[in-house]
């Protein structure tokens, strides 16, 4: 069913809420955007502007790491200054509300932490960009002591501890996907009954199928986003609306 009219929409959404006992969200870019950060595939989004540095090239080379470093820090200011939105507010809601176990998450920003998920129950398939990590021993770093290293040599700096190139925490293009998130967003799909993706063009795989892993497994799927996407015709539900007034009615103080 897709629904033109958002009221509708939206009190449909609120009975299969009712209805649920165990919800599980997926969100992509499009939860964020009203937070003031950018999406990848939009017009003016992130990668109309800047071609993705693969794992592979930032690896191999000191220039594509200077690079990679300098396009997170001329972003630092939004992504600090982001707040959560009304889409993250209304999970994090239903999650306090002992509806949601964990929530899956395309996003790197750390919003849904920051909305009040405990740090364990966010499920993030692509990393998080407020930090950093060695690609060697994995050792952690923050942001910080990146810029102070990188501002003093002029180039990104390698671990302390094993000398292996630092990055942030991100999934990039060609690195593995993680695997126990990828256990855990498989295992958390086949045992809910409402699942619920929101803001996700739902076309980088594997991730994007686990929509259609819940909705083969029994639950029932809605899909919120401005744009159609392939999964459209699976669902249950779909809404092509603005996500903040689709899930603000859920908020909860």
């Amino acid at each position: 069913m897709i629904s033109s009219d958002l009221r509708s929409g939206v009190e449909r959404l609120g009975d299969l809420i009712a209805e649920a006992r165990v919800i599980v969200p997926f969100t992509g870019a499009g939860i964020s955007t009203e937070t003031g950060i950018p999406d990848f595939r939009s017009p003016g989004g992130l990668w109309t502007r800047n071609r993705p540095i693969p794992f592979d090239e930032f690896v191999a080379h000191q220039e594509a790491r200077d690079e990679s470093w300098r396009r997170r820090f001329a972003m630092e200011e939004t992504f600090a200054a982001a707040r959560p939105g009304r889409g993250h507010l209304a999970l994090a809601a239903l999650y306090k509300a002992g509806k949601i176990p964990a929530i899956i998450t395309q996003n790197i920003d750390n919003l849904h932490q920051a909305s009040g998920f405990a740090a364990d129950d966010v499920i993030e398939l692509h990393g998080n960009t407020t930090y950093a990590r060695c690609i060697g021993c994995e050792a952690r770093y923050e942001l910080q002591w990146v810029k102070s290293r990188f501002d003093e040599h002029g180039y990104a700096p390698d671990c302390s501890a094993c000398g292996a190139p630092v990055k942030t925490a991100t999934i990039s293009f060609g690195q593995a996907m993680p695997e126990r998130e990828m256990q855990r967003a498989a295992e958390l799909s086949q045992h809910c009954d409402l699942f619920i993706a929101i803001g996700s063009s739902l076309v980088v795989w594997p991730a994007a199928g686990f929509p259609l892993m819940a909705k083969h497994a029994g639950a029932r799927l809605v899909i919120i986003n401005n744009e159609v996407t392939e999964h459209d015709s699976h669902a249950d539900l779909v809404i092509h609306h603005d996500i903040g007034e689709t899930l603000g009615p859920f908020v909860r103080n």
